[in-house]
């Protein structure tokens, strides 16, 4: 795309372009239930915060016992119970009215080939990529940013020292691996098996699991997928969330972007995943989110 100035023709890079039609696709996508009165005092600073005026949301989110597991917030022996048939913590930090902290969750659908929303997701304050979700050789479809990486040991990937490891233990011995990649080699050699920074891991609070599982998908399937699991923390992390990366493929199977699907019969595995779309859809209506779907 050219414009001209002067005697001059200048070059506008169409992911530039790209990056600022989906901004002002948000800004208008957030006016369009937002009305122009006497504003109330407010949990944030971004122009519309996650819990106003939608009591619906506001019931559903109210159930929410508090995500990560820390001295303040221990389970109930019914909560560890649940949490044990499928099987010092950083806290979510609480809203501010000075300050509006945009989230990009990235899921590893597909429907991200092509899309190149890679400088929309890298915009973002934190950018949460999930499993074995890669950026290199993908950048311009999914960005070169991770603040934030989920993950448990079956889809565990190195991180750099930068990055948060929020852990999603399903099962009781998926701590001492925890314990095994975090500590250091015996008379304090390196650890080979590290796989993130000790001090920056967050472990996902057996509650929050079961909140989601029974809250949101109405016990649905055997439990929730992490993606989906990230997709409500980010309710409680962020200001504004944004959604990249998830869905089926025509087959009806979780297809992954960094990698050709052989098992055609995967489907969504034991996960609830067409109530898990459902929900994302619903939040996207009620503009809680902007679901991009990807082309």
């Amino acid at each position: 795309m050219y414009f001209k100035r002067g005697k001059f023709r200048v070059r506008i890079s169409p992911l530039l372009s790209i990056t600022a039609i989906f901004l002002v696709s948000i800004l208008l996508w957030n006016l369009s239930g937002y009305t122009f009165c006497h504003r109330e005092s407010k949990l944030c600073a971004c122009h519309k915060c996650l819990t106003d005026s939608d009591p619906w949301f506001n019931d559903i989110i109210s159930e929410s016992p508090k995500p990560f597991m820390s001295q303040k917030h221990k389970p109930s022996e019914e909560d560890f119970n649940w949490w044990k048939t499928i099987t010092p913590i950083a806290d979510v930090e609480e809203p501010r009215p000075d300050r509006c902290r945009s989230c990009a969750v990235v899921g590893n659908s597909g429907n991200l080939r092509g899309s190149q929303y890679g400088p929309l997701i890298d915009f973002h304050d934190i950018v949460i990529r999930i499993n074995r979700g890669r950026t290199k050789g993908f950048e311009r479809d999914v960005g070169t940013k991770t603040t934030h990486h989920v993950m448990y040991p079956e889809s565990a990937t190195r991180l750099d020292n930068t990055t948060y490891l929020l852990f999603f233990p399903f099962k009781t011995p998926d701590f001492l691996w925890l314990l095994k990649s975090l500590i250091p080699g015996e008379n304090g050699a390196p650890n080979s098996n590290k796989i993130a920074n000790k001090d920056l891991v967050s472990i996902l609070h057996p509650a929050f699991m079961k909140y989601v599982h029974d809250v949101w998908l109405r016990k649905k399937a055997a439990y929730p997928s992490t993606g989906f699991l990230a997709v409500v923390l980010s309710l409680l992390m962020c200001d504004e969330v944004n959604v990249f990366g998830f869905g089926a493929d025509s087959e009806g199977n979780w297809s992954h972007y960094f990698e050709i699907l052989t098992d055609k019969r995967l489907k969504t595995g034991g996960h609830p995943g067409e109530e898990e779309y459902k929900m994302i859809v619903k939040l996207h209506m009620k503009k809680k989110i902007f679901f991009f779907k990807g082309w």
